[in-house]
């Protein structure tokens, strides 16, 4: 009973993660964001991943809000995809999910694998700015 009780808490938990995931990724909208010289964020997820749910959430957050801390998003566009999506991941050598990229003036400037603290996620993107 015990371990029924624990598989229906997973589903549960995981399901609730698989709503908020989506494919944004567009690479004609990326690379027109690269030739605006906007700061390009990339996560990477799957849909059993809550880690890659809790990033994403800072990201949108960040994004939602206008701003993060005291710099504003709108010089950042954001994009996030299913890491089992075989030609985005070999597009950017992305083999894991909750893989965060940033790209300034059409370089990869910043990669983490597994990154989830919002102070740390957002030092990493006023980094790159």
């Amino acid at each position: 009973m015990k371990k029924i009780l624990i598989f229906t808490f997973c589903i549960i938990a995981f399901s609730a993660n698989t709503m908020e995931k989506e494919t944004t990724f567009n690479k004609e909208l990326f690379d027109k964001a690269q030739s605006d010289g906007k700061v390009v964020i990339i996560s990477s997820w799957i849909k059993y991943c809550s880690s890659c749910a809790g990033q994403m959430k800072i990201l949108k957050e960040a994004k939602n809000d206008g701003k993060l801390n005291d710099i504003k998003f709108d010089n950042i566009e954001y994009f996030s995809f299913d890491v089992t999506n075989k030609n985005i991941a070999d597009l950017f050598n992305v083999q894991y999910q909750t893989t965060l990229l940033i790209f300034k003036n059409n370089e990869e400037v910043y990669r983490s694998l597994g990154e989830t603290t919002k102070n740390l996620i957002y030092e990493a993107i006023k980094s790159s700015i």
